[in-house]
């Protein structure tokens, strides 16, 4: 993420130094030297860089994070004298562009044209830009992300504890259940560490969880009775909470279905 931020601005006019594990220049060196000093970093690392950076700051340096979760690692750079800019894009490095991709700020200390400075940037590069705190980012990512990942890893792991053959099961799908599936994979094909911070460092998701299981008890006990009326009901309830996006949701699945034909 570090690389394709640092293309983005030097796509935009800035000099951009770089460091990690593995290069000539320190975190310390590219704090002191740099106007903006943005840390992409695992999310259980971010807080220490952080705080190793710290000392290099100034009050007309601006710092900022790549990080999934945002109130911890913001308050740790309210405790530095740089403005400071909680950002976390809603994407991974692989993206071929940002167009049409989400960025969220959550700006905690900065001058107005600091913030409309980083806003440029990625609205140039296509992206959408979201306002957030960082206390709803995160009560937010616990429904986007976290509830997201843990159903998809829940449906992963009843399939395996089914015991079906995957191969006979993709040949029983039509393209929109493939969709599915294939969200599966794209999740599983990817790092745990990278999951399991997102949802076991998030202090909003057992909330979450909780309201999942209760959801799901639920639901259980209208299948295994066979109440159709209740069931009725709770298809009603939740159909209507999306019913503004539902139009919109059926053009954009329709529009995934489509290319999935073609490929």
């Amino acid at each position: 993420m570090g690389s394709l931020f640092a293309e983005v601005f030097g796509r935009a006019g800035h000099e951009v130094l770089r460091s990690g594990r593995r290069t000539p220049l320190t975190n310390a060196t590219v704090a002191e030297q740099s106007d903006w000093v943005m840390v992409s970093v695992p999310i259980r690392e971010t807080v220490r860089v952080i705080e190793e950076i710290i000392p290099h700051l100034d009050e007309e340096q601006v710092l900022c994070d790549l990080t999934s979760l945002k109130a911890e690692p913001v308050a740790a750079m309210l405790r530095s004298p740089a403005q400071v800019i909680g950002m976390h894009p809603l994407f991974g490095p692989n993206v071929s562009s940002f167009c049409n991709q989400t960025i969220i700020l959550t700006p905690a200390r900065c001058r107005e044209q600091t913030l409309a400075a980083f806003t440029e940037i990625f609205s140039r590069e296509g992206a959408h830009i979201t306002l957030s705190t960082p206390e709803e980012h995160d009560r937010m990512m616990a429904v986007v992300q976290a509830l997201t990942h843990f159903a998809t890893l829940a449906l992963a792991g009843t399939m395996r504890q089914s015991a079906v053959d995957l191969d006979r099961v993709l040949s029983f799908t039509s393209p929109v259940y493939r969709i599915e599936l294939a969200l599966i994979g794209r999740i599983l094909g990817q790092d745990a560490d990278l999951y399991g911070p997102i949802l076991m460092d998030n202090p909003h998701v057992s909330a979450v969880l909780d309201a999942f299981d209760a959801v799901s008890s639920d639901l259980r006990t209208m299948v295994g009775s066979g109440d159709t009326d209740a069931f009725r009901d709770f298809f009603a309830g939740q159909k209507a909470m999306f019913a503004p996006y539902i139009d919109q949701a059926t053009r954009e699945s329709n529009t995934l279905i489509e290319a999935l034909v073609k490929l």
